[in-house]
């Protein structure tokens, strides 16, 4: 048999699979954007349209990336918000970010989707929840970003219907009536969701937040996304702020503000959950709720750390999340996994989050909050395709012999040295594939001065 491609002499491939198996010399074979085939030594890989090396590398799963605000990256470090916690930050932020159109948010996705591969992220969600009045179809823009550089994309049409008018945060011409969110939301649903199995697009109905939206918009939203069989997805419990706020306006918690709403379910996964409180973490656990953990953002807006040893124990499962740019301001999966592994340790104790459970939680955990277990983030026969290759070698992986999958993330800083998605290269020998990198880092700098004004 002839397949085509073959990845082939890894150091070891970490399959991340129900076995957990971890086979040394291992090669994967791929047929039209699937592992046809896994071996090792002891069996020679099939005859190959193309063969990759992987010598001296480790090899697993593609990362997942699980909470994003794309357009962000246009305000990366913007020097006013370095030291805001996160309603100020917002308030500040908004005015900026009303200038977004079509333009800016298919070059933001662009190069922010390409830094991800650049880290290992072979599939990326994002949380597009600000449409501002005349800005055009940006979810659409984001998808055609998404499919030009070859990635697996998730985005989730936001929405905010509360302006500073109505109590809320945002300015009244970035935000849209709960009708018209809902329709809209139907639309794109139909325009570009693929519920196959390797589709490379899903979408998924995602409020903002419970301080953003109204009770009946997430009740409503919860009823169309079933209607729909797509997923949910919010922020929830991310600092004091938002206890503080549900209190004063529900007359209750933020996660018991969620379940009032039908969306304590496993169709939903929120984002960073950092301050539930142990009856809270056990309800979310027993319903499924998947978490995405963005441990830079959690730290740089002094949110907290997130109780993710806790949540997986109780039934979550917890994927790992880069969040927007402005507020983690690095897009590195890689990154965000090492933090997650450090802070499991300083929550839960040095024995709680090994390395290669932080590489679960980035690969097969952020599949299963995203709703494709045994399709995503593993390497087994008839899942995607979606392979990185990284290549431990330099000085800062001098001596590292014993343990490969430890090595990998205790060591580095380390980015791919090859991302492949659905049996495609898009990160080949640590350069991104698409030629357009240039073009498209310029039409990103004059659109970041544009929103940025002069000091």
């Amino acid at each position: 048999m002839s397949v085509d491609l073959v990845l082939r002499d890894a150091g070891l491939v970490a399959t991340v699979d129900a076995q957990r198996r971890e086979i040394v010399g291992g090669w994967i074979a791929v047929e039209s954007g699937l592992v046809a085939a896994i071996g090792g030594t002891e069996v020679e890989p099939p005859e190959a349209t193309r063969v990759m090396s992987a010598a001296g590398c480790l090899v697993t799963p593609g990362l997942v990336n699980t909470h994003h605000h794309l357009y962000q990256n246009l305000t990366r470090a913007y020097s006013p918000m370095t030291s805001a916690p996160l309603f100020g930050w917002l308030q500040t932020l908004y005015p900026l970010w009303r200038q977004l159109d079509e333009e800016s948010a298919y070059v933001s996705a662009w190069v922010g989707l390409a830094e991800l591969a650049l880290s290992g992220c072979t599939t990326s969600t994002d949380h597009l929840y600000l449409h501002p009045a005349g800005g055009g179809d940006l979810i659409s823009a984001e998808i055609e970003a998404a499919l030009d550089i070859g990635v697996r994309f998730h985005p989730t049409h936001g929405s905010m219907s509360l302006s500073v008018k109505d109590g809320g945060l945002p300015p009244d011409d970035v935000v849209m009536d709960e009708d018209d969110i809902l329709a809209e939301s139907e639309r794109l649903v139909g325009l570009h969701h693929d519920s196959a199995h390797g589709a490379m697009t899903r979408l998924a109905l995602a409020p903002c937040s419970p301080f953003s939206v109204t009770p009946d918009l997430m009740r409503r939203t919860a009823e169309l996304a079933e209607r729909l069989d797509v997923r949910l997805h919010t922020h929830l419990a991310e600092n004091a702020e938002d206890d503080e706020f549900s209190m004063a306006t529900f007359g209750r918690r933020c996660i018991e503000q969620f379940e009032e709403v039908g969306w304590c379910t496993d169709r939903s996964w929120v984002a960073h959950c950092v301050r539930p409180n142990e009856a809270e973490v056990g309800r979310l656990g027993a319903a499924g709720v998947g978490v995405a953990h963005c441990p830079s953002s959690n730290l740089i807006l002094s949110s907290g750390i997130a109780p993710v040893v806790d949540l997986r124990a109780a039934g979550s499962p917890v994927g790992i999340g880069c969040d927007g740019s402005s507020s983690a301001d690095a897009a590195s999966l890689w990154q965000e996994t090492r933090l997650a592994m450090l802070l499991g340790k300083l929550r839960s104790g040095a024995g709680a989050m090994p390395a290669r459970d932080a590489l679960e939680i980035a690969t097969r955990d952020g599949a299963a909050c995203l709703g494709r277990s045994g399709e995503l983030g593993v390497l087994e026969v008839g899942a995607v395709a979606d392979i990185v290759a990284w290549k431990l070698d330099g000085p800062a992986f001098a001596g590292v012999v014993d343990d490969l999958v430890e090595g990998w993330l205790r060591c580095g800083p380390i980015g791919a040295h090859h991302t492949i998605v659905a049996g495609e290269p898009v990160v080949e020998a640590g350069e991104l594939v698409s030629p357009r990198l240039e073009e498209m880092l310029t039409s990103h700098a004059g659109i970041s001065r544009r929103f940025q004004p002069e000091p």
